[in-house]
């Protein structure tokens, strides 16, 4: 890590142990592909020991999927360039860096850093950051790929280390991945599952959209508070001044010709959100979908990659031509391949990632490990007691995260295990719902599983090469635990209190 000494506190010595031990690993395109073998290896060792489970959601037994099977090796070499192609940050993060890329290039990005940097409190940079961070959930992946980076370049603009940034700002995404002001696609999709399982109990029961909306409303502030201590008061003191060679924008006051780009600028980027309002909002507009006329189903939301890339491509070349940073397409073209090559580690890493989770979701390993705690949870014997069955659920989440990153993927696989169990007990699905998302969201910054993982990994290569596995979970781990028992104790005192998760969602059934 290129920064100066940290100070030697227990904490410190411990992140720096786990920084050391992550970073002795191979390189992390060896160590996914490594990890992609043992996934055959074990696939083989528990499908020859007969390891299976019951599917909880479809009644079905699940057994180990052998990839040394004749079958299986056949399957590994026909969809290798699938496995890479339908890795999902892939496109999207390639996608987004071609526009975004341009405004960097262009001289766009260092312009805004520094004007933002210039006429903002530095006290209120960290709480920004965090904030917009678990807000740009309600987008999908643009806080991933656009926030992240952004964030990064900003704490160097401002003399800080780089690292700082991308950690608030990768904690806001994804650690506070549920906690949001408004509802998002992620509510929409969690209640459809959270409903069906509930009909296993009662078939007329509905869960809607909104029913964790007060818990996850509270939880943003709650986050945006645990994320900005964690940042200035053990990740900063950790990391240090920033001695790297990655140069930083002078913060010198804009000069004419950079006013008169910003501006060429803000002209376009008006014009073009003035078009998005009026395909969104304006009666028939072009940008809603006739079949579902909702603004979370327009083809805004569901076409935000497409944007991304628009709102950095045009606003960036209006600022090269006003400010004379470009001169005609070859600048652009050329802006374009240089950004492709700053992406070329992530590439690389991508390919070998995509074998491994594609590999792993096969296998069935994941499954199988998630009923198996499910079924251990429910052997606790905790049925009267909700705050300790609870605080199980939330941990449990937290754990299997390590594994299956996706939250859906996993509620499909644990609503109908437990929505029914907790509704018998007399808890309403909507608190079991709010009580796994906890969980879901705090561990997502320190799994490698997160297919975001190898592209933050990317941004922090930009600032040092060295930079590894070891050192993003490292600069991470404050912030996940830290998440862990602020959220659990905000839930924890939610229960204790009987506030309602949202409109019309108690916290018991018949409540």
């Amino acid at each position: 890590m290129s920064s100066s000494p940290a100070p030697t506190s227990p904490l410190q010595r411990f992140l720096n142990t786990v920084e050391r031990t992550g970073n002795a690993l191979p390189h992390p395109a060896t160590l996914f592909a490594l990890l992609a073998a043992l996934v055959v290896l074990l696939s083989w060792i528990c499908h020859t020991l007969g390891v299976s489970v019951t599917n909880p959601a479809s009644g079905k037994v699940v057994t180990v999927i052998n990839l040394l099977s004749a079958e299986g090796i056949q399957r590994m070499i026909l969809e290798l360039p699938r496995n890479f192609l339908a890795y999902p940050p892939l496109g999207i993060s390639l996608t987004c860096m071609l526009g975004i890329g341009i405004a960097e290039y262009t001289g766009l990005m260092g312009a805004m850093l520094r004007l933002i940097v210039l006429n903002s409190p530095a006290r209120l940079i960290t709480p920004m950051v965090v904030f917009s961070g678990v807000m740009s959930n309600a987008g999908s992946e643009v806080g991933y790929v656009l926030l992240i980076p952004l964030a990064a370049a900003l704490y160097h603009t401002l003399g800080r280390h780089p690292f700082l940034g991308l950690a608030a700002a990768f904690a806001g995404v994804s650690g506070g991945y549920s906690a949001n002001l408004i509802v998002g696609s992620v509510d929409v999709l969690l209640a459809g599952l959270s409903e069906a399982a509930a009909h296993i109990v009662d078939p007329t029961y509905t869960v809607d959209a909104f029913s964790n909306w007060y818990f996850m409303m509270v939880s943003t502030f709650f986050i945006t508070a645990a994320g900005t201590w964690v940042t200035e008061k053990i990740v900063a003191p950790r990391l240090g001044e920033y001695r790297g060679e990655t140069k930083r924008d002078e913060l010198k006051p804009l000069s004419a010709q950079e006013k008169r780009g910003l501006w060429a600028a803000l002209a376009v980027t008006a014009g073009l959100t003035g078009l998005v309002l009026w395909g969104t909002l304006a009666p028939g507009g072009f940008l809603i979908d006739p079949k579902n006329p909702s603004f979370l189903e327009s083809y805004f939301i569901r076409g935000l990659i497409f944007f991304i890339f628009v709102y950095g491509l045009l606003p960036g070349i209006a600022y090269g031509v006003a400010a004379r940073t470009v001169r005609n397409d070859h600048d652009i073209m050329g802006g374009m391949t240089t950004t492709m090559k700053s992406m070329a580690s992530f590439i690389v890493l991508a390919f070998f990632a995509a074998q491994f989770i594609s590999y792993f979701n096969w296998t069935n390993l994941g499954i199988i490990t998630a009923v198996s705690g499910a079924e251990f949870i429910q052997h606790l014997g905790l049925e009267s007691m909700p705050l300790p069955l609870m605080l199980a659920l939330v941990l449990f989440a937290a754990t299997v995260n390590l594994l299956i990153s996706s939250a859906s993927a996993k509620w499909a696989l644990l609503a109908p295990v437990f929505v029914p169990m907790f509704m018998l007990l007399g808890y309403s699905p909507e608190l079991v719902q709010g009580a796994f998302r906890v969980g879901d969201s705090c561990t997502n910054i320190i799994t490698p599983l997160l297919s975001y993982f190898p592209l933050i990994l990317t941004f922090a290569q930009k600032y040092d090469p060295r930079a590894g596995i070891g050192t993003l979970i490292a600069t991470m781990l404050p912030y996940s635990l830290c998440f862990l028992v602020v959220w659990t104790l905000l839930l924890m005192a939610w229960i204790a209190l009987g506030v309602p998760m949202g409109p019309g969602a108690p916290l018991l059934l018949g409540k």
